[in-house]
């Protein structure tokens, strides 16, 4: 199936992951060992937001291309795991208490310099449920979003320069005009008084270098640098009709997993340190899957092939609108215009195949 770079891929069939998850355990029971929060996580937190620290006191005074250097190569990884961490605590996989959870993700936010942690919690489970639909997926990028960055290389590249913008003020914004999410409460409170307050803490302790560095570093993490490619990676379609896709690289050694994103979407009651082997115990669910195994390479296809765009996206209506999920039919073999919509779900889509000699897997 060819698709367009000014149109999303409309379906009609349910997101494949709450079924896959439930073939899976029918399959491989014994996959629920995998299963509950891994509180060594809260370890990694403290050592990581303790780094950032002392690394931005350390260059506090130093040069600003020498900031923007360091957390270019330095902070940007680390500001990204962070947020993993942050992603692990709103799927309450670090410990057992939500309460612990939303207050371990507030401190793995502190060196973000934006209040992002309680946000992301309430629009992210919602992404899960509601995977594909515009009015509740902030994950999606709305039609003036994507109208408006187009499919050039200079588009796509201010886009990902300013990502964190979109990511975390307009999509939100967005989903919250439906009014099926709280926007504020008490946490969204307390997560921005106490980024408030570290950040006054990093200007009056160590300076203004110190906080362009944490700043620096943030802007990086979600954007305009190898670990941006997660982002791409995660849902933008390059092998139709899939959906999401893994990321199997090296960069998984210093993200926490978080490129196994098919895995985490199929059964996100497994953290991070087990995600490889989920992989392991059902082969037959994954190895058929199209992967990635370089995230840069996929942000520069991304940003130089005219081919791919915001609208690069599978898009469905709400789940209680779905025209008879279950149905099985053959996919067309093109999409001529916004309105087409994909027939229900093709035969054997959800279901392990025999996967070939060679997985077809992105080599980018």
């Amino acid at each position: 199936m060819t698709t367009s770079a000014n149109q999303y891929i409309h379906v009609n069939y349910p997101e494949p992951h709450a079924q896959r998850g439930r073939d899976i355990l029918k399959a491989h029971p014994e996959v629920k060992k995998l299963f509950g929060h891994d509180p060594i996580t809260a370890a990694w937190l403290a050592l990581i937001v303790g780094m950032q620290i002392l690394i931005a006191a350390a260059i506090a005074h130093s040069s600003a291309w020498w900031i923007l250097a360091v957390s270019f190569f330095v902070g940007a990884f680390a500001t990204h795991s962070l947020f993993v961490i942050i992603h692990e605590a709103t799927h309450n996989l670090i410990f057992r208490s939500p309460t612990a959870n939303k207050i371990a993700a507030i401190i793995a936010n502190l060196p973000f310099v934006f209040p992002a942690a309680i946000g992301f919690r309430k629009y992210h489970l919602v992404h899960h449920r509601n995977q594909g639909d515009l009015n509740l997926d902030a994950d999606l990028a709305g039609e003036k979003e994507a109208k408006l960055i187009g499919n050039s290389t200079l588009g796509k590249t201010l886009w990902m320069l300013g990502f964190v913008f979109f990511e975390g003020l307009v999509r939100p914004a967005r989903v919250a005009k439906m009014g099926k999410v709280q926007l504020w409460d008490g946490w969204v409170v307390f997560n921005a008084v106490a980024e408030v307050a570290f950040v006054v803490a990093v200007v009056h302790f160590l300076g203004w270098g110190a906080l362009g560095y944490l700043a620096a570093s943030s802007l990086f993490s979600v954007g305009l640098h190898p670990v941006g490619g997660r982002w791409i990676q995660e849902h933008y379609v390059v092998k139709h009709p899939q959906e999401t896709y893994s990321y199997y690289g090296p960069l998984n050694n210093l993200a926490f997993n978080v490129g196994y994103h098919n895995e985490h979407h199929d059964l996100t009651m497994v953290a991070w340190s087990n995600l490889p082997k989920l992989k392991a115990m059902a082969p037959e669910f994954y190895e058929p899957l199209y992967a990635h195994y370089s995230w840069t390479g996929l942000l520069i296809r991304f940003l130089t092939d005219p081919k791919m765009s915001l609208y690069s996206r599978v898009t469905r209506p709400p789940r209680e609108m779905l025209l008879n999920p279950m149905a099985e039919a053959n996919l067309p073999q093109d999409i001529s215009s916004k309105e087409e919509a994909v027939p229900p779900m093709p035969p054997g889509f959800l279901k392990p195949q025999t996967a070939p000699s060679a997985s077809p897997v992105a080599h980018s």
